[in-house]
């Protein structure tokens, strides 16, 4: 069985076509959801090198145009803002880094120095309609919770509404806990309120991932990126499993399929990169879901433009 069954359908867009950025890109969770929607990427930036190689080795085909003329950026810290083609949405899984504040101002300037301050300068230079951002459950709390005082205040600061919830990939098809942070806002000229996307049943368990009988565990444990060879019975264990009474370990195959990623998407990498890679990388059902529903707010207030 194919994880491609728990993916929902493609929702095209009849307002013109939507666009969006993917930084801290990874492996293109973000950019197989998005286009699942009919949406297109115009500018993705990612450092790691075989990460780069699985996201073009994926995407080529699909966005030609993305790989030229510097689309595909490296470091996002040495592309300025001014140069980033426009876009419609903003999406960033980034990294969590503690900010030094002086003085606690809580502000876009209190952001230098980290990764988050180029999310927040490019939103301040090309004003998109909304931004879409991942970050593990922790960020709440990360650095006594001023990290994410931090990144509130600073993307209201820039004129945007701003929407925060937990969500678990288990609460959108897959057998897979991996509770994330998800933050959605929106420019201040949207008057359309949005609310994230509602649970679905989940009826693809651990069984199917493994095409098997039985499996010891329905919902899986949360893929990582380190901590590999943890006995079954270790509490750190994470990629063993009693597959018809006999003792399995996650592969690739399994990993997308926990990730939400077709059976076809390719891993030009080591077996080692490609679980790391995965480790890495969004619930592509539960991205893909709460950006139809961004989407569908960007058509709203299109049309309620057009009438005014």
């Amino acid at each position: 069985m194919s994880i491609g069954c728990c993916i929902i359908s493609t929702m095209k867009t009849s307002e013109g076509k939507i666009t969006f950025i993917d930084l801290f890109a990874g492996i293109g969770g973000f950019h197989l959801a998005l286009h699942n929607l009919g949406a297109k990427c115009v500018f993705a930036a990612e450092w790691d090198d075989k990460a780069r190689e699985t996201y073009r080795a994926n995407f080529e085909k699909v966005e030609p145009s993305l790989f030229l003329n510097g689309s595909f950026a490296t470091d996002i810290t040495k592309v300025p803002a001014s140069s980033v083609p426009s876009h419609n949405i903003l999406c960033a899984g980034f990294p969590c880094q503690p900010f030094s504040v002086a003085g606690q101002k809580l502000g876009f300037e209190d952001t230098r120095g980290t990764l988050f301050f180029n999310i927040a300068e490019i939103i301040k230079e090309k004003q998109p309609d909304a931004f879409f951002l991942e970050n593990v459950r922790g960020l709440k709390n990360h650095d006594g919770g001023r990290t994410f005082e931090v990144i509130r205040a600073t993307l209201e600061g820039l004129g945007y509404s701003f929407y925060c919830q937990q969500v678990k990939a288990s609460d959108f098809g897959l057998p897979q806990h991996r509770p994330r942070l998800f933050m959605v806002g929106f420019r201040e000229d949207y008057n359309e309120l949005f609310s994230f996307p509602q649970p679905v049943p989940l009826d693809y368990r651990m069984k199917d991932v493994f095409e098997a009988n039985d499996v010891n565990k329905e919902i899986g444990f949360t893929l990582r990126v380190g901590g590999r060879g943890s006995k079954i019975d270790d509490r750190r264990n994470w990629e063993f499993y009693l597959v018809d009474g006999e003792l399995r370990r996650i592969t690739p195959k399994e990993g997308k399929r926990m990730q939400g990623f077709p059976d076809s998407f390719a891993l030009p990498v080591s077996e080692v990169q490609a679980m790391k890679q995965l480790g890495n990388s969004v619930a592509v059902p539960a991205v893909q879901m709460t950006a139809e529903r961004i989407i569908e707010t960007i058509n709203l207030h299109r049309r309620q433009s057009v009438l005014v």
